[in-house]
This record gives C-alpha cells, structure tokens and sequence, in this order.
C-alpha cells in the first residue's frame, strides 16, 4: 500500500511581518515560517527570554547596522503563542564605549533591588557590558551590569552603579550571567562563565544589586585548548518525573569541539546544595565528545536560555539557529540569524541514565490543531527501496513511525525535488542503532567549506521501532525522535519549489505508520 496524500498546499504560518519584508527581501524562499527572524541585519544568541501578562518576550543579541556580528544590541520580539512573532523596537542598544553582550531577564516581585516605582516591580536585565576607550575598564574588559524596566519591558534604563559585578585582575571574557531564584537559600543565584578558561562562577545575592562568589565549575580533565564556554544554565528537574528524585542540571555552550563541529550545547546532570555544583558523572579526562551529552546532534542549536517567570512547569528553553563555523556567509538576506523553536524539557531515565528530552510546547500543538491536521493511517510496506509516492510542502510538521521489517535502513525525504537530485534525508540505520540526517543534496551547501553536511547520532530502539516528529520550515529541520530523546537541529537552503515528502527503505521491506501531516495555516 502507498500514501496517499494528494497535493498538499503549503500554507504557511508567519509571525508579524513588517512592511519592509516583501520590498527588501533578497531571499523570500528562505524567510523562517515557524520560528523568529529579525526583519533586517544579523542576529544571534536569544537573551533574556520572559513572561510576563500572556506575553512572551524574546531578547537577542542584534547588530541594528548590518548583517554581520557588531554594535551588538538586544533586540526585542513579543509573542502570545511563541510561533507569532512582532518584532519591537531595539530594547538596549550599544552605547559609546560599551556593547551590550548576552544576559537574562528576572522579575524582581518584591522589589528586592528597590528599583521598581510605584508599587510596580521591576524587570532587571542583566547582561554583560563590554568596554571601550573608557577610562576606568581596560579596553575588551567585560563585566555584569543591569537594566532595568518599570513598564513591562517595553522601555529600559542603565542602572546608575554599573558594572555590579566584575573579576579581579579583570577579564575580556567574563560574561553571560542568568540569573534564578533559589528558594532552599531565600536568594537569587547568578551563573557566569570566563570563557577562555571554561570555567562557570556561581554568585549569590539577596537584592539582585550585590553579589558574592559562591564557587566554580570546571570538570576535571576537561579542558581543551581554544574551546569557549558560554551561556551557562542551572536548574533544578524531577527525574522521571519524581518530586522526590531532584537533580540540577547544568548547560552550557562550547564553541568548538561540539558533538557535530563546530558550536553546540552540552549539559551535565548532578547536584547543587546552594554553594556548589557537583556533576553525578563525568567521562574519564580525554573523552572523545560523544562520551558527553549533548542537547542536540545536529550542526544548528547554540546559546540556549530559558523563559523566565512561567511557573513551576517544565522549563521553557530557546536557543540561536545557527553555528559559529560558518554563520557569517549563511546566504539568506536581508536578515541573517534565526532562533529554534521553543522546547519544553523534562528529565528521563535512558539507557541507564538520566538525559534532558525536548518536545514543542502545547501552544505549537494548539496552533496545529487549529490550522489542521491530515492524518494517513495507512500502513506502507515497501520491499524494492524505492521512493514511495511522494507528498509535499515547504513548511510541514509530521509524525511518523518507522517499525523495522527486514530493511537494514529506512527513513525520509523532506524539501525534495521532482527529479529527486535535491532533499535532506533522515534516516535510521537498524543494525547500527544510528540516526543520521544527511543535508549534503538539501540545496546550497556551497557557502561555506565549514557548512558540515551528515550528522550521525547514536539512538537505541530495542524493539526495532522509531518514532519522529519532524518540524519542517523553508530553511531549517528540527528532528525530535523517540519522543524528544534525541534532538537534531539543522539548517537547510533548498531552491524555491522543493517540497517533496517521499518515505524509503533499504535492504528490504519497513513499516511507516500513524503518519500525521499538519500543514500550518495563515
């Protein structure tokens, strides 16, 4: 039996557009549908993500000048849905003598910091301030500072006692600090990382304003030489789900050495009693990468943060669509840097281990619900390998599961050509337990000699059956398979036109079935 899907119009589901869009942009066929872009200029890292009233507030590091890193600026996106974006006016631009590098959001509820006016608690930024030609920091010198907004975060100033927190000797690699309330000590805890040493400080303070060390994170034998750390996240997550079974989870960004090249997310699982942070279990020193883990298997997932003030729920995390090998000549224009999207995420026993898994949140479910879903039921046995009868769509999202049959290999085809000479393949590999999403036919793939073009995970189904959920956008794929236990997120620039869905199996007959097509609507 074969699919029959018929022809399926690629409706598309867009966040606010501004009037500039249609007249400047040089490539339409690649404008995200599904996750955030800026309207103009470069874009990266997401920076204090929030909450606040039903809307979602999204920060970004932004050069509002060009579409390279520089004037780096916190642009500012709003959302009730996370998937409708309307971008805002730059939130805290750079300043002479001072770019305004990577940070968090907290709501200070009971004015601890005594910023707030009015009965009104304040919004406090914090974000790193990088220096120049000023005369009490060395030049490069980078330190924590604080804006803060008493209007919902709409208008934001310096606070007047900037940096709040800075090393001694300085440093030019001293940054990105998040910020979270630890109620077992009454206090708010602040992560930082020195780069360079690749090292995460943890400080402590009472009134957001004053702010003492607590202690360092560095596993032992892990250093490796030129590797960055950045972005740091701590938090705590029930395992399987046990209130009583807590562990905290720490995430940082390194760039290079990650899991696929290049720039990647990488999170230790342990415990923290409020001063230290002790991982439960580390590789021995000299481990290859993939003796770590990773949050993501694929090239395009970096500088996680998480939203702030949504409850006791699991936590919500966004991170930058792209990898600092080859982010400066993505050829998309006249934008150039986009965010993943969001995921919920939640703590799991896997192979013997605890492990972060990742799905889309339940508004993303809502909206496809509501734009509609075409469900195939129809059970596809296949047993000479070939492309099966293809469907199609630009920006799709589909649920499939694949169960073994007698193929050694059996996956998908997503924003393939009538010919089939272009697509990205996802495929699973049965007797080496392996998953691998293969962009090397997906499009240009030219713009960089650093764009790396297989990734290839380790993922065990001991019962011969993989489930996928696929995110589809005009330039992107995000994998979320055996229900978020491994992720692979990875940037995609097919020519206009290629929207082909086709299934194959290799080596013999697979079962693809609960297929679920949803087709995103204005």
């Amino acid at each position: 039996m074969c699919l029959r899907a018929g022809l399926l119009a690629a409706a598309v589901l867009m966040y606010a557009p501004l009037a500039s869009y249609a007249q400047d942009a040089a490539t339409p066929q690649w404008r995200p549908a599904l996750h955030f872009s800026p309207a103009r200029h470069w874009a990266n890292d997401p920076n204090g993500p929030f909450l606040l009233d039903g809307i979602y507030h999204l920060f970004f590091q932004y050069n509002p000048d060009g579409m390279v890193w520089g004037h780096t600026s916190w642009g500012h996106a709003t959302s009730t849905d996370l998937v409708h974006w309307t971008e805002q006016a730059v939130a805290i631009p750079a300043r002479p003598g001072e770019d305004i590098f990577s940070g968090t959001v907290v709501l200070d509820r009971e004015n601890r910091s005594g910023l707030g006016a009015a009965g009104v608690p304040p919004l406090l930024a914090f974000h790193t301030s990088v220096f120049f030609n000023s005369p009490a920091h060395p030049d490069g010198t980078q330190a924590q500072s604080i804006s803060y907004s008493v209007d919902g975060g709409r208008t934001w100033r310096a606070y007047d006692r900037n940096p709040v927190l800075t090393l001694q000797p300085e440093s030019r690699q001293f940054r990105d600090p998040s910020v979270f309330w630890y109620q077992d000590g009454q206090c708010w805890v602040m992560a930082t990382v020195v780069g360079d040493a690749q090292v995460v400080k943890l400080y402590r303070s009472t009134d957001l304003l004053h702010w003492s060390f607590l202690s360092d994170f560095q596993p032992s034998g892990y250093r490796k030489p030129g590797m960055l750390w950045e972005m740091p996240l701590l938090f705590p997550l029930p395992l399987d789900g046990n209130p009583h079974d807590m562990k905290w989870v720490m995430i940082v960004s390194v760039n290079p050495w990650s899991i696929a090249g290049g720039s990647g997310v990488e999170y230790f699982v342990g415990r923290f009693d409020g001063v230290t942070f002790t991982p439960d279990d580390l590789p021995p020193p000299g481990s290859d990468p993939s003796r770590y883990l990773w949050l993501d298997h694929g090239a395009d997932q970096y500088a996680m943060a998480r939203f702030a003030n949504t409850g006791d729920g699991a936590p919500l995390l966004i991170g930058w669509m792209s990898n600092w090998d080859y982010a400066g000549d993505v050829p998309t224009s006249p934008w150039r840097g986009q965010m993943t999207l969001p995921v919920n995420i939640a703590l799991k026993t896997e192979e013997g281990r605890p492990v972060l898994v990742q799905a889309p949140p339940r508004s993303y479910d809502d909206l496809l619900r509501k734009s509609g879903v075409r469900s195939y039921a129809d059970h596809i046995l296949r047993t000479d390998g070939h492309l099966v009868e293809p469907f199609g769509g630009d920006v799709l999202d589909i649920h499939l599961t694949i169960r073994k049959g007698s193929a050694r290999r059996a996956g998908i085809v997503v924003r393939g050509s009538t010919d089939g000479r272009i697509g990205t393949s996802i495929g699973y590999d049965f007797v080496d337990q392996t998953l691998t999403l293969d962009r090397g036919h997906s499009g240009n793939v030219g713009f960089s000699p650093r764009f790396s073009l297989a990734h290839i995970a380790h993922l065990a189904t001991p019962d011969g059956t993989l489930s996928l959920h696929l995110v589809i956008d005009r330039d992107s794929v995000e994998v979320f398979a055996n229900d978020g236990v491994l992720r692979m997120t990875d940037l995609i620039f097919p020519p206009a036109g290629c929207d082909r869905v086709s299934l194959f199996s290799e080596g013999g007959s697979a079962t693809f079935e609960a297929v679920r097509v949803a087709v995103p609507a204005k």
